[in-house]
């Protein structure tokens, strides 16, 4: 009982170590959002220290940090935040479906060919994004999509390599008495997919979910690339933006709540699919 007592003691200190250590810079960085000016500048100086609540809030710093994103008193936000939360909305949609119907066709589907074109698409994997980011601008730019959304979102209705990958894995599982059943009673394909495929796979739909909304609503590279005007800038272009024009120590709280303003979402989707993400991982989605 000892033995067992001192490792859970050494178990919940690691643990209680790491959260700090994970969630202080995110209270931190709240904290500056909410100084004055001097104490934020201070603060990121280092001459006053690290504070651990602000003792006079100053909550209109968020309200001054909207208003002075983009070319635009507070349209500039707006507009931002709206193209974000449209991009990423359709892309985890599209993810979600595409890699799901694919991971359903490799899992269950018997042709010729299917297994070398699975380790192909493993393959592609391999390639860093560098590689094929001119390949790619250069074939949106010849279909007139720069300053659109289209070169974000188009691709995602073609499958992500690794979620497909985990839908594959999961979907293997399953019994196949489960789809001979859907047969018997007159289901094709499609409607096995939808009706009792995709409900099945919620915990690996919640990773692909979580995992594709964080990636896509803090991706700077590819908007940075493919929107060029302002009205098409997303949260992540914005706020470099404004990093470039607010980037002295004199501004540091109003760039620390915008910020706040741009993770909030990230922070929301996680608590809220917490249980189906953590059930994922522990039913062993990637397992072969």
């Amino acid at each position: 009982m000892k033995r067992r007592l001192l490792a859970d003691s050494i178990l919940w200190f690691v643990l209680i170590v790491g959260t700090v250590m994970f969630v202080f810079p995110l209270w931190w960085m709240t904290v500056v959002s909410l100084e004055t000016p001097q104490r934020a500048e201070a603060a990121i100086t280092g001459s006053a220290g690290i504070a651990l609540y602000p003792p006079n809030p100053q909550v209109a710093n968020y309200a001054q940090a909207i208003r002075e994103t983009g070319s635009t008193p507070w349209m500039g936000f707006v507009d931002a935040l709206s193209n974000s939360i449209v991009i990423t909305v359709v892309v985890v949609l599209a993810t979600v479906l595409s890699s799901s119907l694919v991971g359903y066709a490799l899992a269950r589907l018997r042709f010729r060919g299917s297994r070398a074109m699975f380790l192909v698409m493993l393959a592609t994997m391999m390639l860093p994004g560098q590689v094929t980011m001119i390949p790619l601008f250069l074939l949106f730019r010849e279909f007139g999509w720069i300053d659109t959304i289209l070169p974000l979102v188009v691709p995602a209705f073609f499958g992500n390599a690794f979620f497909i990958f985990m839908y594959r894995q999961f979907i293997a599982q399953i019994p196949e008495s489960l789809v001979e059943a859907a047969r018997i009673d007159g289901l094709g394909h499609l409607a096995i997919w939808w009706r009792i495929i995709l409900p099945l796979c919620r915990p690996v739909t919640a990773i692909c979910a979580v995992f594709t909304f964080i990636g896509t609503w803090n991706d700077f590279l590819a908007p940075l690339i493919y929107l060029h005007s302002d009205e098409q800038a997303t949260l992540a272009v914005a706020l470099n933006g404004f990093k470039n024009q607010y980037g002295g120590l004199e501004d540091v709280h109003l760039l620390m709540a915008l910020s706040v303003l741009t993770m909030i979402p990230c922070i929301v989707l996680f608590i809220a699919a917490q249980k189906a993400f953590v059930e994922g991982l522990a039913s062993g989605a990637v397992k072969g």
